[in-house]
């Protein structure tokens, strides 16, 4: 009881934002003693509420008699519904109509865990787990190592490690290792671009955050939400680039190709 009481203590008389030093898991992990990353706890965290969301939302389908008809109003699962049309829609516009029902889960799965791990840095308290490298390179290799079993299986492993050899056979020596570099820095580019931009959104929103005005901090006078409105643009767009660019990645490894085409 006494910890409770002098967790609230803390978080009621600190700025409950991570700049500010207080994080809530950083004080439950002080209270029990445990020294896991705060930023696996934290992503840990968001993966248990998604697969929560998912059960929830199969729970809700499966006491409908006709799941075909949407709810009236604003609902839990018109919102859901909304998502998955808006990620079919991308999966068509890039992956083509056969393909998107095929990679309509991946891409659903990656842009959701990317955005709520982002977004949950603007709940005060809590730090984006995308914020730190060793988060955004195994996101990267996951994307990385899901189009190259993809390719492998839509192609046949030995057509798929061909295809990087180009076309022209007596190029080959040249545009193989071209293209292995290529295709190996792609997760490292992926975890950089995410990393740098979600760092720097965390950085920017808790200056402004700890801006004051005549010694009114900004945050409790109503000047944050710009900043917060922006951060959450900021969420959406990185989720959005990482999930295209695996799209298009998926594209490439998975496209058929013949001679006179690549001619």
């Amino acid at each position: 009881m006494k910890k409770i009481i002098a967790l609230l203590t803390l978080a009621l008389s600190t700025p409950a934002i991570a700049a500010g030093g207080f994080t809530w898991i950083g004080a439950v992990q002080g209270m029990f003693h445990s020294h896991l990353p705060e930023h696996v706890i934290t992503f840990s965290l968001v993966g248990i509420l998604l697969i929560l969301c998912g059960f929830i939302y199969r729970m809700k389908i499966s006491s409908i008699t006709n799941p075909v008809i949407p709810d009236r109003g604003f609902t839990f699962r018109n919102v859901i519904e909304a998502y998955g049309k808006f990620i079919y829609t991308q999966c068509n516009a890039v992956l083509g109509e056969k393909d998107a029902p095929v990679y309509f889960k991946f891409v659903a799965t990656i842009f959701i865990l990317i955005f709520a791990s982002n977004a949950i840095g603007l709940i005060p308290g809590f730090l984006p787990p995308t914020e730190y490298l060793s988060t955004t390179l195994a996101l990267g290799c996951f994307s990385f190592i899901y189009f190259n079993a993809k390719g492998c299986k839509e192609l046949g492993t030995i057509n798929y490690i061909k295809h990087f050899a180009g076309p022209l056979w007596y190029m080959a020596v040249l545009i193989f290792p071209i293209e292995i570099l290529s295709t190996c820095i792609r997760p490292v580019s992926l975890a950089l671009r995410l990393n740098g931009n979600m760092m720097g959104d965390h950085k920017v929103l808790t200056t402004f955050l700890n801006l004051e005005v005549m010694g009114f901090n900004i945050a409790w006078l109503g000047g944050a939400i710009p900043f917060y409105l922006l951060g959450l643009l900021v969420c959406f767009i990185q989720a959005y680039v990482f999930t295209m660019l695996s799209m298009v990645y998926i594209s490439l490894a998975t496209a058929h190709h013949d001679h006179a085409e690549d001619h």
